[in-house]
């Protein structure tokens, strides 16, 4: 089942944060290289995380995090920011580790691309590292192609030369 959040208040941040666990611990190394105490790190990373998204994501009208839920579980998200008529910012698909590998990701993508499909003709950009195999099949399975060899974040407007500039493009029925 597809869940679409509006708004930061209606966000449940312990079971956002139990699905990008993995990457938050990732990220303890690259925000708090110098801390010793990782779950105080972690903690610092979750909050941040969250900080964003109460003061920065969600403040621009149309943005939303997708989540498909899986019997009252949260199992994969991702952020969407619509920059500008037609033209959507796909970013932080991630699906937790116990549920990869069962098409999850697949699926939210699909809720999410029907959505966009049933309010007209649109432009979907996303970033994929180029080491993030598994993220590159699933966006490619699901009608993504490779539009540049470096990533572009179209809400920071910075180029990324470890990622690959993802793009789907629906023309409208018929077209």
């Amino acid at each position: 089942m597809l869940l679409t959040l509006t708004r930061f208040s209606d966000l449940d941040g312990r079971k956002l944060m139990d699905l990008y666990a993995e990457g938050n611990l990732e990220n303890t190394d690259y925000f708090y290289p110098a801390m010793t105490d990782k779950a105080e790190a972690l903690r610092l990373v979750e909050d941040g995380f969250l900080s964003y998204l109460r003061d920065e994501f969600f403040g621009p009208a149309g943005s939303t995090y997708r989540i498909w839920v899986e019997n009252g579980v949260w199992v994969s998200a991702v952020r969407l920011t619509r920059v500008e008529d037609g033209l959507y910012y796909l970013e932080a698909l991630e699906t937790h580790p116990a549920f990869r590998r069962q098409g999850h990701a697949s699926r939210l993508l699909q809720a999410v691309l029907d959505a966009l499909k049933a309010e007209g003709p649109f432009r979907l950009c996303d970033c994929v590292s180029k080491r993030n195999e598994a993220s590159l099949r699933t966006h490619l399975k699901n009608g993504f192609r490779i539009a540049a060899e470096e990533g572009i974040d179209y809400l920071r407007g910075e180029k990324d030369e470890r990622d690959y500039g993802m793009e789907y493009r629906y023309e409208g029925e018929g077209k």
